[in-house]
């Protein structure tokens, strides 16, 4: 397991609360206290990590992370799976997000027209997301990544569903390729609302065609006029496709042959096949997410938007399909 690196400032472990009653903390050598005395929960700190979760209201377990238990990804593979993940690695992928790194570049210049050190929320950020590498390697900036994994950026293990923090902590949040894997997507971006600062941005990246890719830990997907609804009380600065036809098309493709057999050797052959027989469609992308019909057919979507009092109505939703479908 990689030992967690990243460690939480002062002034945001002040802005962390208790995620039953969102009570202020007391922090010991291995435990926190919520100060509430009709709470007074206690969660444990492991490798340094508060781990700070709603058992009452999540999939999650606090033994889960007390026990180094597997949740979302496996911690210790094994060496048959490591060997095929370091073979698979070694082919072409079969998904590019186009645009990834020009949309971050955009949230990066907003973050910091906003704020002189913008303090970052990074949902399901245990690793680097795609794109990332200049936002994370941009000094004025604080990311502060949670996760229901531990990882090498893991700063505080939470449940997206009941985040940890005092309303209007952060300036920007990041929840990329995450909102797919929660049972509540409109109640874990409520919170994403609730501890931004008005004005706050956030940058959201999730999938509509696409296969299950997280097992037990994968619920929904949205069109983009479903994306925008799921943020409706973020005022839009951009959005659209950012996986697109192509990368659909390779992923169906694939699970199109995954689908014959349960076996894992054998499903690890047919998805090396698969990668080496289609990676080439994703190219595709770069000419098709500029066109309508991609947003009828797109892999996923991203959206960038502010916390500044919009209110998207249905009626308003109605009217805000950019797809190529005539009715």
């Amino acid at each position: 397991m990689n030992e967690p690196q990243a460690v939480l400032s002062a002034a945001v472990k002040e802005r962390l609360c208790c995620p039953v009653c969102r009570g202020k903390l007391t922090f010991g050598r291995q435990s926190i206290t919520c100060t509430n005395p009709s709470c007074a929960s206690e969660f444990p700190i492991v490798d340094g990590v508060p781990v700070l979760l709603n058992e009452a209201a999540s999939v999650f377990s606090i033994g889960d992370f007390v026990q180094r238990r597997n949740t979302t990804f496996h911690l210790n593979p094994g060496i048959g799976e490591r060997t095929m993940s370091r073979l698979l690695g070694l082919l072409p992928d079969i998904s590019q997000p186009v645009g990834a790194a020009r949309n971050y570049g955009v949230f990066c210049d907003l973050l910091l027209r906003l704020a002189t050190s913008p303090r970052v929320l990074v949902v399901g950020g245990s690793i680097l997301g795609v794109g990332m590498k200049e936002l994370a390697s941009q000094g004025r900036i604080e990311l502060v990544a949670t996760d229901v994994s531990m990882g090498p950026l893991t700063a505080v293990v939470c449940d997206s569903h009941d985040l940890p923090f005092d309303n209007e902590t952060f300036d920007g949040a990041i929840v990329q390729a995450v909102l797919e894997h929660v049972v509540d997507p409109t109640r874990c971006v409520a919170e994403i609302h609730r501890v931004l600062k008005p004005q706050g941005l956030v940058y959201a990246e999730t999938p509509f065609m696409q296969q299950v890719h997280m097992g037990r830990y994968d619920f929904t997907r949205f069109t983009h006029s479903g994306h925008r609804r799921l943020f409706r009380h973020f005022g839009e600065v951009a959005s659209g496709p950012i996986c697109g036809p192509g990368m659909a098309l390779a992923w169906s493709y694939q699970y199109f042959l995954l689908s014959f057999t349960e076996s894992r050797v054998l499903r690890g052959l047919l998805r090396a096949f698969g990668q080496l027989t289609s990676f080439f469609l994703k190219y595709f992308d770069y000419y098709l997410v500029r066109r309508r019909a991609a947003v009828d057919a797109a892999s996923g979507f991203f959206f960038i938007g502010r916390k500044d009092g919009t209110v998207l109505s249905d009626r308003e939703l109605s009217r805000y399909y950019r797809g190529a479908i005539s009715t």
